[in-house]
């Protein structure tokens, strides 16, 4: 399946789920704590996919760590799934000048509205923190003949090479994308629901790589049943199960992407409520909480706060709408 279908597909199955998260979103607006200076009562954390991926993971560790800094914080995790994170933003973007919603973000934000009509931009809302990168490795199985990124790319060129995805339109489309272009690869994707089905794909002979987070696929490394070909970075990981994994650079392949995770709230906040949340945020940065968090999913910790943060999102943007909208 080549990625243009696969993103004219989801772009319907998007829009139905679109229509449901707006029609959640404009109920909630008479939220607790609407337009004040600060949140009144628990605070919720929204999360767009479903339980148990990485965005759950660093939604749930934001709001256990931020209510860990910030004495009588409460803040509850809500999944609000679909669309492949449209339908959470919908609704956050139905919860306008209340102090008592946050969401836990990453690349969707930008790829989603560079690929398909949606009313929402990461303009449309307020960032407080990003936590990090995450920089995804290219899998294969221990049986395949390709053994770097490089020789992946070469492989492509003689024959048809398989690589699954998780959704039409999220950062392993962009990764790839990037492949084909830079490195005159020919990788054909078949695009998945979540990074188990794609990891599933892969081990069971589906498709023959994957560019998975660290996160995912250490349990599979350290098994022995996958081998990472490289990481997509300049730099290699420093974590001693990953040391050992070369980088798509130093391979000769000029493809440096990363997955941010972050937090961002509605738009709109009273100028103080935006203050509170980025302090609280700084907090967070501060504390055993994060650096447990990073450390346990394997990210590179690039904390930005308020504008810094607006200000990576912006640059991030013009990058990925090369890409996803092709």
């Amino acid at each position: 399946m080549r990625r243009s279908r696969a993103t004219a597909a989801a772009a319907g199955a998007l829009a139905v789920a679109l229509a449901a998260g707006c029609a959640s979103g404009s109920a909630g607006e008479s939220a607790a704590g609407t337009g004040g200076p600060r949140p009144v009562g628990p605070v919720t954390m929204v999360v767009p996919f479903a339980a148990g991926g990485g965005s759950d993971i660093a939604g749930r560790a934001v709001a256990d760590g931020l209510a860990s800094v910030t004495p009588g914080l409460r803040v509850d995790v809500d999944n609000r799934e679909g669309g492949q994170g449209a339908v959470g933003y919908s609704y956050l973007l139905g919860k306008r000048g209340s102090p008592n919603f946050l969401l836990a973000t990453e690349t969707s934000l930008l790829a989603i509205p560079a690929a398909v009509e949606v009313p929402f931009s990461h303009r449309d809302y307020t960032p407080i923190m990003k936590l990090g990168h995450d920089y995804t490795l290219l899998v294969t199985r221990p049986d395949s003949p390709i053994t770097s990124c490089a020789q992946a790319a070469e492989a492509s060129r003689q024959r048809r090479v398989l690589a699954g995805i998780s959704g039409a339109m999220g950062p392993d489309a962009v990764v790839f994308d990037q492949l084909n272009r830079e490195a005159g690869a020919r990788i054909d994707t078949v695009p998945y629901q979540g990074g188990g089905e794609t990891m599933a794909a892969v081990l069971g002979g589906q498709v023959e790589l994957a560019s998975l987070n660290p996160s995912e696929v250490i349990g599979q490394l350290r098994a022995g049943e996958l081998k990472a070909l490289c990481v997509f970075a300049d730099q290699r990981y420093t974590y001693p199960e990953l040391a050992d994994v070369p980088t798509s650079v130093e391979q000769g392949v000029p493809v440096v992407f990363a997955q941010f995770r972050g937090v961002i709230a509605p738009g709109g906040l009273n100028p103080r409520a935006r203050r509170y949340w980025i302090d609280a945020a700084r907090r967070f940065a501060g504390s055993p909480a994060y650096r447990d968090y990073i450390a346990s999913e394997y990210l590179q910790p690039r904390p930005a706060f308020g504008e810094d943060f607006a200000d990576y999102l912006a640059a991030a943007r013009t990058d990925i709408e090369q890409v996803v909208s092709r």
